[in-house]
């Protein structure tokens, strides 16, 4: 028995890297998967991205291990279609029980030199797009009342470094965002079960 056995786990990100290795060890614990990734380049980073091949790859694999698997081609940076990819796997799947927000760029610049359009990227991306993904499943989890959400920060989520202060800023917003979204929903689940006990307790009319 897997760990993830009758979980459906999501992943942005997920064509290869690590959002793939990620894939590949929910689906070996039982988990079936959904993935998404923009699966094309974005011009302002500096190394090839991956594409649709590695999609459908990264859907070959976990189907190999006996799990169900959906792909989508979906760019975080962009809400609807984050929210049409959860759409699809609830759909598909049967539910969300697990968010990992993988999905990310890396790109150089001085914060001198740095034009607005790799700024722009790397947050929209790098943080916009964590933000979008939490955004799009929390309705579901808090619904069932159940759920989990890890992201992908880095050390440079704590720490400043040169020529790439914009992947900093995102990483350390990051951070930030979990942070917050954990207090909130910790205390929508004590609301939440504040309400249950009051109308169990409550006298009939």
């Amino acid at each position: 028995m897997g760990r993830f056995d009758g979980k459906v786990v999501l992943i942005t990100g997920g064509a290869r890297g690590q959002g793939r290795s990620h894939a590949l060890k929910f689906a070996s614990e039982g988990a079936d998967v959904a993935f998404c990734d923009i699966a094309a380049q974005i011009d302002t980073v500096p190394y090839p991205m991956a594409r649709s091949a590695d999609l459908e790859e990264t859907v070959k694999l976990v189907e190999d291990l006996d799990r169900r698997c959906v792909g989508d081609v979906a760019d975080v940076r962009d809400l609807a279609q984050v929210q049409a990819f959860v759409d699809r796997a609830k759909t598909e799947l049967g539910r969300v029980d697990f968010l990992l927000a993988n999905a990310g760029i890396f790109s150089f610049g001085t914060v001198a030199e740095l034009d607005s359009t790799t700024w722009q990227d790397m947050i929209d991306t790098n943080l916009t797009g964590v933000f979008h993904a939490m955004r799009a499943v929390l309705p579901t989890m808090i619904e069932q009342r159940s759920g989990r959400i890890v992201v992908t920060s880095s050390m440079a989520g704590k720490l400043g470094f040169a020529n790439v202060g914009h992947y900093v800023a995102a990483k350390w917003g990051v951070i930030g965002l979990a942070k917050s979204a954990a207090i909130e929903n910790i205390q929508k689940k004590k609301e939440i079960g504040d309400e249950a006990e009051g109308e169990a307790g409550a006298p009939p009319d």
